[in-house]
């Protein structure tokens, strides 16, 4: 499961634009982030996404892409353009198509890869929709199947589209919005498919046209219930809404790494039902995921765009660090996969973010002020950046002095936790997603 939120100029503190957003995945699923060059394509040229292949276009812009590593598509993104997109799972009860097509992360990464703007972003995405459909396995090893939202930004507005099957509906974003893994359009869309309230009524979703709710006649009533979509909104319209005026990047990562109001104190083994905006998964079949990756796009008014990304998991435990198209991304390791590689920077993260969850609220405590005072760094040092030299160098030294912390943070976790696990059933159930990884931590 996933949260996602936007917050246009009037609302920010600087008149830039924010799109942020956590991707929640199953716990061993590595996460990269990758950054594509723009290109030419010969006439008849196709590519292939991660089940289909399509149709080429004659270009594709520059891309810089956080996904899970099996899949060609992406869960959030930026252009070399400005438009930022995050895409969310959301649960209907639209026919599945009867063969695998397009998923929802390739339509985000095909529209950052066609679109110079929000608004083309959209028609990217619904034309393919109306043409190819959507539909495919998106677990990492469960048979999950989902239609998708999505919340697309650049400089001068946003988007919230969200989809049943090949019908659609979108809103635009007035000052700030947030969309989790629920559809939240109701009666009366922006725009819309032709075909979205005929459907409907069509299928007895709905009783007439007059009395079409998008939200309420479309949605599959148990897994938007069991996601806990509706509380998670909650969290983050809330946080929009008391920083408004005053959002910046470190308002939108403090709403990434939103516990639900716990802090402090805040454990993640408590409970089997439920979840956070920041994610963590646990026992059982519900708490299933885990913020496997956090990015913030800032959009800035003289046309800067600076996007933090964590590239490792639960943002309560990394570190944003800063990416430009001009400065490229340092050498992250070898792309992660489902096997425990510490060469791998997102599986060497691992290290840290589950000895730390032997014992959150204490062990998460010995380096969490160190974490936010190296970040606030990191957030003046790109400040001052003037040129892609400075943006490079910034980059780099940036992932190098996280990666450094991160050894110190995980080496002094380690001497005082004491156990491998928490104890109780989400020990255990930490325990068998390493098992499943090949992982076995270190116990001093």
């Amino acid at each position: 499961m996933c949260d996602t939120l936007v917050a246009l100029a009037d609302a920010t503190s600087d008149g830039s634009v924010l799109l942020a957003k956590n991707s929640d995945r199953e716990p061993d699923e590595g996460h990269e982030v990758v950054l594509l060059a723009a290109a030419e394509h010969s006439p008849g040229e196709r590519v292939r996404c991660t089940y289909l292949e399509i149709e080429q276009v004659p270009r594709t812009h520059a891309v810089l892409l956080s996904k899970p590593y099996w899949i060609w598509g992406a869960e959030m993104g930026a252009n070399e353009h400005g438009v930022v997109i995050g895409n969310e799972a959301v649960f209907t009860k639209a026919p599945k198509e009867p063969a695998d097509g397009l998923i929802g992360m390739d339509l985000l990464r095909l529209a950052l890869e066609r679109a110079a703007s929000a608004d083309e972003a959209l028609e990217v995405i619904t034309s393919l929709l109306a043409r190819h459909g959507q539909g495919g396995r998106c677990g990492h090893t469960a048979d999950l199947r989902y239609d998708n939202s999505f919340l697309i930004a650049d400089p001068s507005g946003a988007w919230v589209l969200e989809t049943a099957g090949r019908d659609w509906a979108a809103e635009r974003v007035r000052s700030r919005r947030s969309i989790s893994n629920a559809i939240t359009i109701g009666g009366r869309p922006d725009r819309c498919s032709s075909t979205l309230v005929p459907s409907a009524v069509e299928r007895g979703w709905s009783r007439s046209a007059e009395e079409f709710d998008f939200g309420r006649d479309a949605s599959d009533f148990l897994y938007t219930r069991f996601s806990d979509a509706r509380a998670r909104q909650c969290r983050t319209t809330d946080g929009l809404a008391a920083a408004a005026g005053r959002l910046d990047v470190a308002s939108a990562i403090g709403l990434l790494r939103d516990h639900g109001g716990t802090e402090p104190g805040f454990t993640p083994a408590k409970g089997l039902l439920g979840q956070s905006v920041c994610a963590h998964a646990g026992y059982g079949p519900v708490r299933i995921s885990q913020s496997t990756a956090s990015w913030v796009s800032h959009l800035a008014p003289d046309g800067t765009a600076t996007h933090w990304v964590t590239a490792t998991s639960a943002p309560c435990t990394s570190v944003f660090k800063p990416v430009w198209f001009d400065g490229g991304l340092p050498d992250l390791g070898p792309q992660p996969t489902g096997t425990y590689d510490p060469a791998s920077l997102w599986w060497r993260h691992e290290d840290l973010h589950r000895a730390t969850l032997a014992d959150y609220a204490r062990l998460h405590a010995l380096y969490r002020d160190d974490l936010l005072a190296l970040e606030a760094g990191l957030r003046a040092r790109a400040a001052a950046c003037r040129t892609a030299d400075d943006r490079r160098r910034c980059t780099e030294e940036a992932f190098a002095a996280v990666d450094a912390a991160e050894a110190r943070w995980t080496r002094a976790v380690a001497e005082a936790s004491g156990r491998r696990y928490a104890p109780g059933l989400f020990g255990r159930a930490w325990k068998g997603f390493d098992r499943a990884a090949g992982r076995t931590p270190a116990l001093t």
